[in-house]
């Protein structure tokens, strides 16, 4: 089994500030930039930065799956990552700061699968996440505008 990345990245029009503490509030604004992919989004403990604990499941390429994510901030302001408790997945979201607004990376790794089934992950996962993640920035960038 490989390990599997896939990452999407943009400008967002608004300060790297309020733009972390719009991806670290997951009771409010977290909910809002979240795709129709994204669905039975639930925070289980705390709801904002390290120690948040949340739920929901993916539908991606055809296949729905469950994830329930612990929140971290190994850089808090800048670095804000989700693991998985059911799996090897982690997502991360990066910002940093650019001019007067900023720039979000976000970015998954997991250990892909074997056989035939690691080959269509392989094949068709990048292309359905980066999609996803591409929808997921454009939502953050436009609530991030509203909420100034």
């Amino acid at each position: 089994m490989a390990e599997r990345h896939v990452a999407a990245e943009r400008r967002i029009d608004a300060p790297a500030e309020r733009v972390y503490r719009l991806l670290a509030d997951y009771t409010t604004h977290h909910p809002r930039i979240l795709p129709p992919a994204f669905s039975e989004f639930r925070v289980e403990q705390g709801g904002v930065g390290a120690g948040t604990v949340h739920s929901f499941r993916l539908t991606a390429g055809g296949r729905t799956r469950a994830y329930r994510m612990r929140v971290d901030e190994p850089e808090p302001g800048r670095v804000l990552t989700e693991t998985d408790q059911l799996s090897s997945t982690v997502t991360t979201f990066t910002v940093l700061p650019e001019g007067s607004g900023c720039r979000v990376r976000i970015g998954t790794r997991w250990q892909g699968a074997g056989g035939v089934g690691g080959l269509f992950e392989r094949l068709f996962a990048p292309r359905v996440l980066r999609r996803i993640y591409a929808d997921e920035l454009e939502r953050l960038d436009r609530d991030a505008r509203a909420s100034a």
